[in-house]
């Protein structure tokens, strides 16, 4: 990236945040309703889905796989706000000035990654709070998973960066991102995939949630990883790339 479009970057790294700070009501949604979904298993669905976590605590179950819930909700936020830019003629009037037009997806990605990991050091605050310990993690345990998620975040938004571009408005870029939101719930996120009909186990197992998820909890809990940390760090890549070229290349189209 050369200096002036890493500097015209940092410029819309800027406009998004304080978009963000201005007209904070998706943003808080998308970072909340993680949390409300996180209580309410706790609480709710708790007790009875503790048998098939093998007794424990359910907290110390779910927590790494609530923590994905909120990368997974961010590509909405990020595919609106791309979709909103480009109906409503902002990415126009940038095409007028002398700026990086790479920097205007990057902007976007980036700030969307910050808001991203404040929303899971968020929800990782409130699962503390309410029992979760992670005594086997330490130090060195904690920073990798967070660069895990840090990973998965920058994969997915831009996927969701994607889905913005091709979407007709910001409604439709909204229902596009709907198929991978479900994916944590797909997933071993909130019980084993042992528990689970054949079939629905089989997607569980080799989709992408999953393998990240094992990741988190064996680095936050202590489990075997295996090698769902080789599948993890190959899904994230994968995503990522396919985001990247697929938002780029849409993105050239359409203000070329």
């Amino acid at each position: 990236m050369s200096s002036t479009a890493f500097a015209d970057s940092k410029t819309m790294l800027r406009r998004n945040l304080v978009h963000a700070k201005r007209y904070p009501g998706m943003t808080i949604g998308v970072l909340v309703m993680p949390i409300v979904m996180l209580l309410m298993f706790n609480y709710i669905f708790g007790g009875a889905l503790r048998g098939a976590t093998g007794g424990a605590k359910y907290i110390q179950y779910l927590t790494p796989g609530m923590m994905l819930m909120i990368p997974s909700y961010m590509i909405a936020g990020i595919a609106v706000s791309i979709n909103s830019d480009m109906t409503k003629g902002i990415v126009n009037r940038f095409r007028t000035m002398h700026i990086s037009q790479s920097s205007v997806l990057t902007g976007q990605v980036v700030g969307t990654w910050i808001q991203g990991m404040a929303g899971v050091s968020l929800m990782t605050l409130v699962a503390v709070l309410i029992g979760f310990r992670s005594h086997d993690a330490g130090v060195l345990g904690w920073l990798a998973a967070f660069g895990l998620i840090g990973l998965t975040v920058y994969a997915l938004n831009w996927l969701g960066a994607g889905f913005g571009l091709v979407a007709q408005n910001p409604e439709s870029a909204s229902n596009l991102a709907t198929p991978i939101l479900l994916l944590p719930f797909l997933g071993s996120g909130l019980v084993p995939t042992d528990t689970m009909p054949a079939g629905v186990k089989q997607f569980a197992e080799y989709q992408p949630f999953t393998p990240i998820t094992e990741t988190l909890r064996g680095l936050l809990m202590g489990t075997e990883i295996g090698h769902n940390g080789i599948l993890a760090l190959a899904w994230c890549l994968v995503l990522g790339g396919i985001g990247y070229f697929w938002s780029t290349s849409v993105f050239r189209r359409k203000t070329s």
